[in-house]
């Protein structure tokens, strides 16, 4: 199938190459004359494992291209729509901006029998709102929102866990899912759910999914504020209650916290569109589960103080991490950063190193130090602190060699990933998030 895909960021990029790669025509459509030069020209314009290879094959093999122009769309049976919907400057509502405007710019190059197909996370009846537009084209909307993990979105997007689709009712509807199962046909093939439900539910599913992550990761961090003053262990405590079937063991790391560009603007964009429908109270706890995840970053500042005798003031400390999770270069809303930010604010010298996601910190934050080898961002450090879980740091460095390097011997496990009693027995002093 001829497929065109608008917006090539994180979510565009991955999807335009991966309908590549399972043999459909796509070409991706963009505003941004960088990226899209960059895509064109074969190269990923942020690192996420897997894409470059198929980015490369699908260019290649004349599947895949890149262009600003949209008329380029016209003649595409599928149209994705995959721009951004950031929270809104001053509030918490989602930035429709980007939708709209990709919406808009599409409409008077769609073809009667087109599907435009949604993947933005939206607020719930933007759907609603916008398929009258797109009917008046002859096209039909759907809502066939993503369900990626960074750092995995290739795999998420080649062989997904299940398939969502939003559809109108009756025949159009009907129709207009055959043509999505017929654009994922190796995934329905083999068996991946594909659930067929109305515009409002597809748009929640993914929302209500973000906001259930979060909540379960808050849970678990706000039970690592209760064996903070009583002595137990917060893993070990994970480690037991996710023996239990209902509840399971992921996600139940307790550390540092989310960030990235999901999961928090998500959870507060569905907070707001509860108020704007009247009922706020039904999600009021989305509030909470956001203020315990910016209270673990408050406490991993004062664990670091602390441990290094009530200031920071001139003291060396080693950040170990920017990517707001390991396997991405995002740094968007990165606990690692806001950590690295706030400890350089209070008169440390703080370097930060990461395999990945310097280039873009640097840009972000660039009163920060950046030193991209491990071993010598550590080199006369007095306090380490580990903020994102790459294995080049929680399985790769040996305690031992690292007390070499250091100055200090203080280490803050951000992320619970290191093993304590190693890192203890070689001397360091080594303080968890709700470990004793």
């Amino acid at each position: 199938m001829r497929l065109s895909v608008i917006g090539c960021g994180y979510l565009g990029a991955v999807h335009a190459a991966a309908m590549a790669s399972i043999g459909h025509e796509v070409v991706g459509i963009d505003v941004d004359q960088a990226k899209v030069e960059a895509l064109a020209s074969g190269r990923a314009p942020f690192f996420e494992p897997g894409l470059q290879e198929i980015l490369t094959e699908g260019i290649s093999a004349g599947r895949l291209r890149f262009t600003t122009d949209m008329a380029d769309a016209k003649g595409a049976a599928v149209h994705f729509v995959g721009v951004g919907t950031p929270q809104q400057k001053g509030g918490y509502a989602a930035d429709l901006t980007y939708v709209n405007a990709a919406v808009d710019a599409l409409l008077p190059h769609l073809s009667p029998g087109d599907l435009v197909a949604g993947k933005s996370t939206v607020p719930v009846g933007t759907a609603a709102d916008l398929a009258p537009r797109v009917s008046a084209t002859g096209a039909t909307l759907v809502w066939n929102p993503e369900f990626l993990r960074e750092g995995f979105a290739v795999q998420d997007t080649v062989d997904p866990d299940r398939l969502v689709a939003g559809v109108p009712h009756g025949p159009e509807g009907e129709r207009a899912a055959e043509i999505l199962r017929e654009v994922y046909h190796p995934s329905v093939g083999k068996g991946t759910p594909f659930i067929v439900t109305d515009y409002a539910t597809a748009e929640l599913v993914k929302v209500a999914a973000n906001a259930f992550l979060a909540t379960k990761i808050s849970f678990i961090n706000a039970m690592a504020e209760i064996a903070e003053v009583t002595g137990a262990d917060v893993t070990q405590l994970a480690d037991a209650i996710g023996h239990d079937a209902r509840i399971g063991r992921r996600f139940l790391g307790a550390g540092i916290g989310f960030g990235g560009g999901c999961l928090p603007k998500d959870i507060r964009a569905f907070s707001a569109r509860a108020e704007e429908l009247g009922r706020g109270e039904s999600v009021a706890f989305l509030r909470e589960v956001d203020e315990i995840n910016l209270r673990r970053r408050d406490h991993a500042v004062t664990l670091t103080i602390q441990a290094l005798g009530g200031s920071v003031f001139e003291k060396n400390v080693t950040v170990l991490g920017a990517a707001f999770k390991p396997h991405s270069d995002d740094i968007r809303d990165s606990p690692a950063l806001d950590v690295a930010v706030r400890l350089h604010g209070l008169g440390a010298h703080v370097t930060v190193t990461d395999p990945e996601a310097i280039t873009n910190a640097k840009n972000i934050h660039p009163q920060l130090t950046y030193i991209h080898d491990r071993d010598e961002a550590l080199t006369g450090a007095d306090a380490v602190i580990v903020v994102t879980e790459w294995d080049q740091y929680r399985r790769e460095l040996d305690p031992t060699h690292a007390k070499t390097l250091t100055r200090g011997t203080i280490i803050i496990d951000g992320r619970n990933c290191l093993d304590a009693t190693a890192w203890r027995n070689a001397g360091w002093t080594y303080h968890g998030m709700g470990r004793p």
